[in-house]
């Protein structure tokens, strides 16, 4: 699934699993510093994040699915263009092309009130997920943990753990507090490299409807990509929940994004 559409309680555990970066030069980091760093660049990233086509492969069970993903009107779009790493068939490629051509159609027709609409939902999805890293800061205790190379960049780990005392504003806040990880962060851009989380302790997630458990996961990577941002190029993700307090359920899914290509040059960019 694409960036800024992962389900709503995907996209707050994975969000606030992730958190700081750092400042450059500097022997002895200090670590609020970098976090406060840290979110000023995630949600530039996250701005420009629209301003980008890109491929993502979905890797599910045993199978997988390859998108070409585009913005169209102001908005992202999926077009499949593989199943299980092989290329579709000429027909079905020339049926997912009109599809796409269809959607431009209907969006390019739009009312300013109905493209502002779209565009709103979209925005809110991504401003969720910022407020969320916001959170970060009052959420976790951090501390630094030595220093690394990490895919070609040096540098800072950071671990977070929960903050004692933490109260929550609202119910998808909530999950930070049973989870803890790691963070990568490199020492010249105050970006993420790498983040790994998991969680401790079951949190609610939905009130008394369902938990998240012990044994949920999560891992993303990022990259310097066009245009001087960094975007996620993997993302993975074990999930487990109880439903109704004993239902147990379990999902994973793998995302890989890469051929990122940057759309405009005045974008949102940094």
């Amino acid at each position: 699934m694409p960036r800024g559409y992962f389900p709503a309680a995907t996209a707050c555990l994975l969000v606030l699993a992730l958190a700081p970066a750092p400042v450059a030069g500097a022997q002895q980091p200090d670590v609020q510093a970098i976090i406060e760093k840290s979110v000023e660049a995630n949600q530039a990233d996250s701005k420009a994040s629209a301003c980008f086509d890109y491929k993502e492969l979905d890797t599910v069970g045993n199978g997988s699915r390859t998108y070409q993903v585009t913005t169209i009107e102001g908005t992202p779009y999926e077009r499949l263009i593989a199943v299980d790493d092989k290329p579709l068939p000429k027909d079905r490629q020339e049926q997912e092309l009109r599809k796409q051509e269809q959607v431009t159609a209907q969006r390019k027709a739009d009312s300013p009130q109905q493209k502002r609409a779209r565009i709103a939902k979209w925005e809110k999805e991504q401003q969720r997920d910022n407020e969320m890293i916001t959170q970060l800061t009052k959420a976790f205790h951090f501390t630094a943990a030595g220093q690394h190379n990490v895919s070609g960049f040096e540098v800072w780990l950071l671990k977070a753990t929960p903050r004692p005392g933490y109260s929550p504003p609202n119910r998808n806040a909530r999950v930070l507090t049973g989870m803890q990880g790691e963070l990568w962060i490199d020492q010249a851009t105050c970006q993420w490299v790498k983040v790994t989380a998991h969680v401790i302790h079951p949190v609610s997630i939905e009130g008394f409807l369902a938990r998240v458990e012990p044994g949920t996961q999560f891992e993303l990577d990022k990259s310097p990509v066009d245009g001087g941002t960094w975007q996620a190029t993997h993302f993975s993700m074990r999930a487990h929940a109880k439903v109704l307090g004993f239902v147990k359920h379990s999902s994973s899914e793998d995302t890989t994004y890469y051929d990122y290509h940057l759309t405009s040059k005045n974008c949102g960019t940094k």
